[in-house]
């Protein structure tokens, strides 16, 4: 009898590829957050948009001899010189692909050569600027006063618990209702990056002001964005950068230093979270009845 020959299965399709490393390895078998899986989402639409504009090239028609160490290095450059990406968001990028080539060598073994080539792209180097903080005086201007109207009520929480909790973005947008303690020991549980949680107190004056927020949106349940936009739906990072970035412009009419300056969400991060001021900063807090 003829010996018979194993059939050998051809290699995945780059689309398949991109798929299976979507759904099956970060969801599936790494279980990672949907804020992890969205930040490698956007590192691929960047790139392979950028793939298309160099090679002509739809995503469905590439293959992993496409991605070549020149095309990478051209794709980094394009994201700090015409993007304006700092060195840490190249990096994270670079990231993102690179765990992409590493699963896909396990799938595509007539490109382990290429693939190889690829992972040798460097890490670029950086120095850690001095981060950047925001005086007592500027942010209580930033935050000023709570308004009328249900958007400026909206951003004056927003700013309020941005500067009381220290939270990231995605935290801030992502409180729900049933989040906010404020009964007893006041506090906010936020979940953070790697599905890490933390209660973090809350300021007297934070607390009456939830409270008043509350009152006014009586409809809310306990599954509802505690900071909506207006279609009822959590804010967007954006949404929340320009709040901050109109909030910034009107408090510089009265705080000089504040003038031209850009303030990023981030930037509030810097000022000493509460559980770690120095008695100075504290006692500053204290003057606001908090």
């Amino acid at each position: 009898m003829p010996t018979r020959i194993a059939s050998i299965e051809p290699p995945m399709s780059f689309p398949a590829l991109v798929q299976a490393f979507f759904t099956d390895y970060l969801v599936e078998q790494r279980a990672l957050s949907p804020q992890t899986v969205a930040g490698y989402r956007d590192a691929f639409t960047l790139f392979l948009t950028f793939a298309h504009q160099n090679l002509g090239k739809w995503p469905a028609t590439m293959n992993l001899s496409d991605i070549t160490p020149t095309l990478i290095l051209a794709f980094l450059d394009h994201l700090e010189m015409e993007r304006h990406n700092s060195v840490r968001s190249r990096n994270i990028r670079l990231a993102a692909l690179r765990a992409f080539l590493k699963f896909a060598s396990h799938h595509d073994l007539s490109a382990l050569q290429t693939i190889e080539q690829d992972l040798a792209v460097p890490m670029k180097r950086f120095e850690l600027p001095l981060p950047e903080f925001l005086s007592r005086e500027e942010m209580l201007a930033i935050i000023g006063d709570p308004g009328m109207t249900w958007i400026s009520r909206r951003d004056h929480l927003l700013l309020g618990l941005l500067y009381n909790t220290g939270a990231r973005v995605s935290e801030i947008i992502h409180i729900k209702v049933a989040d906010v303690v404020l009964d007893g020991a006041a506090c906010v549980h936020l979940y953070g990056k790697g599905r890490k949680q933390r209660a973090v107190p809350l300021w007297k004056s934070t607390v009456k002001e939830v409270r008043a927020w509350l009152r006014l949106n009586p409809t809310m349940g306990n599954d509802s964005a505690l900071l909506p936009n207006r279609d009822g739906q959590a804010m967007t990072r954006n949404n929340v950068t320009q709040r901050l970035s109109l909030a910034v412009i009107k408090a510089s009419k009265t705080v000089n230093s504040l003038l031209g300056r850009h303030v990023s969400p981030h930037c509030i991060r810097h000022y000493l979270p509460f559980l770690t001021m120095s008695s100075h900063v504290k006692a500053s807090v204290g003057m606001l009845g908090i």
